[in-house]
């Protein structure tokens, strides 16, 4: 029963999506976190774009502007340190060298998945032991594992609030969603468009 109405749940969640620029072929209100100078191209920012984050999840996560969405509504949950654990394992996954990588590792591991770290991520014990037995040798997929479980959280508890909460109360389209702009204007600087995932990874 749950997967039938997955499919006609997306779809209101992309017709109210839709309603953010239903007077115009962009999206005026992510003009927020567009970055300082943006090109001609990113200054529109198309209905169709906007609309296909409610496609799916890792639709959201593909695209910048997406992310940096999310990453807003996260901080008003005060749980943005998964997004951040997610994209350092992304951007960790690109190392190609060896002495870099071990280094990195261990970094995110302090910071995101040891016991008490400064911005430790929701995982099971099982988890994060097996983790930390990953970071006796490091590999490009010693936190598949955590990365999978982060993932999975957030797709099935915040991702579904994000989109809920962006259109909370404006099912008849109005032309200036509030709440969603309010939301937005708090994602303005270059680190929140996500030109670097992660000050661990510089």
């Amino acid at each position: 029963m749950a997967a039938l109405l997955m499919p006609r749940r997306n779809k209101g969640m992309r017709t109210r999506l839709g309603c953010l620029s239903h007077k115009s072929d962009s999206c005026s209100d992510f003009t927020a976190i567009l970055p300082d100078k943006p090109n001609r191209a990113l200054k529109r920012l198309s209905t169709e774009e906007a609309t296909r984050w409610a496609d799916s999840f890792d639709v959201l996560l593909s695209h910048k502007y997406g992310v940096a969405a999310f990453r807003a509504f996260l901080k008003t949950e005060f749980s943005e340190e998964n997004l951040e654990f997610w994209l350092a394992c992304e951007e960790f996954k690109k190392t190609r060298s060896t002495a870099k990588l071990v280094s990195k590792a261990h970094r995110i591991f302090e910071e995101f998945v040891d016991v008490q770290a400064p911005r430790e991520v929701n995982i099971d014990f099982q988890t994060r032991e097996a983790t930390r037995k990953n970071m006796q040798e490091p590999s490009l997929t010693c936190f598949d594992q955590a990365q999978g479980k982060v993932h999975s959280l957030m797709e099935k508890d915040s991702y579904p609030r994000f989109l809920r909460t962006s259109m909370k109360g404006r099912d008849h389209c109005p032309s200036r969603p509030r709440k969603f702009t309010r939301l937005l204007y708090t994602c303005k600087s270059r680190k929140d468009l996500g030109r670097h995932p992660s000050p661990l990874l510089i």
